[in-house]
């Protein structure tokens, strides 16, 4: 967004973690960190009164967590969502889909390289998302792969095409608009035309919440 400064909430009860984020972003030219909580409340009030584009929120705080952060700030029936890119570490990829299904856009490992914070900030303000590749290893153990070409129960009645549960999938298990194309023979443009449909059918604002719908209705199914 030319000319336009990406404002920025940091929310982690950890003061190092919240000066670490802090001095990367800070120093990127167009971001701008214009609030920092210490725990989950405080990040809602904040947040409610700065609408930051973007809102960075650790799971783990006291009086909220992150998951009822991104519920109160980004979940259904929130009347002007905002952008919130949940923080995660290693032991706490059970929570994805529950922070997906609250909203979401994003998230990221608290380890991150200063460049993917700042890929997840931009990717959040622009409304798409960005889903740290390490946590979407881990997911990808905990994912069977789906064979492609059926439709599975519990999603017939949205009417996607084949074609349009194939790139469901792909996108569930974390890959990009480039590996989608590689992967199926399609155009990028393309790809992009079904994915605006796709987020038409199932009312999706992004890549992430349509993985969230997928894993919700089984098109891509839980290992085991």
């Amino acid at each position: 967004m030319p000319g336009m400064s990406i404002d920025v909430v940091v929310a982690d009860d950890q003061e190092l973690v919240r000066a670490g984020f802090r001095m990367i972003l800070d120093a990127q030219p167009g971001i701008e960190v214009v609030g920092e909580a210490a725990d989950g409340v405080e990040c809602v009030e904040l947040a409610r009164r700065l609408r930051p584009q973007v809102v960075l929120a650790d799971i783990r705080m006291p009086r909220l967590d992150g998951l009822e952060v991104t519920r109160q700030l980004a979940g259904p029936g929130v009347a002007d969502p905002l952008n919130v890119v949940v923080i995660t570490t290693f032991d706490q990829d059970d929570y994805v889909r529950t922070a997906l299904r609250n909203g979401a856009c994003g998230f990221l490992l608290k380890d991150a390289t200063p460049a993917l914070l700042v890929e997840a900030v931009h990717a959040a303000a622009r409304g798409d998302a960005l889903v740290s590749p390490a946590v979407t290893v881990r997911l990808l153990k905990r994912l069977e792969q789906a064979e492609l070409g059926t439709a599975p129960a519990g999603v017939e009645a949205f009417g996607l095409s084949v074609r349009e549960l194939d790139i469901v999938r792909l996108i569930a298990v974390g890959r990009t608009n480039q590996e989608i194309c590689d992967e199926l023979f399609l155009s990028l443009s393309t790809v992009k035309t079904y994915l605006g449909r796709i987020q038409a059918k199932v009312e999706a604002r992004n890549r992430v919440e349509i993985a969230a719908w997928a894993w919700e209705h089984g098109a891509v199914r839980p290992a085991g």
